[in-house]
């Protein structure tokens, strides 16, 4: 495979050390890449300057950078494992630093886990660089049809590589139970599911996990909540 550090990529931000907040490497030290552009659009996206032009002048809040630049910042203070986001990160697999920036980190001996919302298929080279896919898959509440932000191809190869865990974002109740319809509509073991509240203050993570809590671990799925935002907020950067 043929590396070129000169390579470019629209990157938002990258920033780190910092901890994984959600999901099964939670609290976790790491550095996050955060990569422009997204094929969905849920209204309660915490990042939507990454992929939304109605509100966001993108040629301000995205730059390009090469690869070079990119891995330099992500491993500054060697944390170890570097977490590629979004926006959807997978739509710039076809992009030649896309596995510049997979091997170039490999190379550096650095976990990578990528966060995907599971409606990109990975290439064979995604699949065998990359250390952990974190499966997003978004439901109803998003408020994007289903037939848009629910791939089955996609989730399918995802789940083949055996480097998956899903995650299901929740606002209650009634989507836990969409979260059971739609892992068994997809054949996924809920022992790789993990069920995390939305929100993004402390309050709100803390009422809507008690009411997802118990029926999800009954469900017998893993639970999470979103680490960086009891510690910092809603404060981008960490």
């Amino acid at each position: 495979m043929t590396v070129s550090l000169s390579d470019t990529l629209v990157v938002r931000e990258v920033f780190g050390p910092t901890v994984q907040g959600e999901g099964p490497s939670t609290g976790r030290r790491c550095a996050f890449i955060r990569l422009g552009g997204c094929n969905l659009t849920c209204h309660w996206c915490d990042t939507p300057e990454t992929w939304d032009a109605s509100r966001f002048d993108l040629r301000a809040t995205l730059t390009r950078r090469t690869v070079e630049q990119i891995v330099t910042r992500a491993l500054d203070g060697e944390p170890g494992m570097v977490v590629i986001t979004g926006g959807e990160p997978l739509l710039h697999q076809q992009q030649d630093g896309w596995l510049s920036l997979l091997a170039a980190l490999t190379f550096a001996g650095t976990e990578v886990e990528v966060e995907t919302n599971g409606t990109q298929t990975p290439t064979e080279p995604t699949a065998r660089l990359v250390t952990r896919f974190n499966v997003s898959p978004k439901l109803a509440h998003a408020g994007d049809p289903a037939a848009k932000r629910i791939r089955p191809e996609a989730l399918r190869a995802l789940h083949a590589t055996g480097k998956a865990a899903f995650k299901f974002v929740c606002q209650g109740p009634d989507d836990l139970r969409e979260v059971q319809d739609f892992t068994t509509a997809h054949a996924l073991d809920p022992a790789r599911v993990w069920v995390m509240p939305e929100g993004t203050d402390t309050p709100t993570l803390c009422a809507r996990l008690a009411e997802i809590a118990d029926p999800a671990i009954a469900a017998g799925f893993n639970i999470t909540t979103r680490l960086h935002v009891h510690a910092w907020g809603d404060e981008k950067g960490h």
